[in-house]
């Protein structure tokens, strides 16, 4: 029992906001994304945003995402626009416009 909680708790800090990952599982498979919001321990909100990236705000499994080593400056529940701009500054919106063939 003491491994399973550990175990959540290494998955909880890869997937803290601002974390960038790319969708393996789905439609958007492929697409970068940023990690805006933690749900539970299973789920987190992602956004892309969908005019960058072609990943809508929704909440995704964190089964679904790969996270990558990136992490943006953002705050919880950051808009569209906040995400954007802490692209812009990464210098990421190149990268995020392409996809990944997994």
């Amino acid at each position: 029992m003491q491994t399973m909680d550990k175990a959540r708790c290494i998955a909880m800090k890869l997937y803290d906001i601002g974390r960038t990952c790319v969708k393996i599982v789905g439609r958007e498979t492929g697409s970068y994304c940023v990690v805006v919001e933690v749900k539970d321990k299973n789920y987190v909100v992602v956004t892309g945003p969908k005019h960058i990236s072609g990943v809508r705000r929704r909440s995704c499994n964190i089964r679904h995402l790969e996270p990558l080593e990136t992490v943006l400056p953002i705050s919880s529940g950051a808009n569209d626009e906040a995400v954007e701009k802490a692209l812009t500054d990464a210098g990421l919106t190149q990268k995020f416009r392409e996809k990944i063939r997994i």
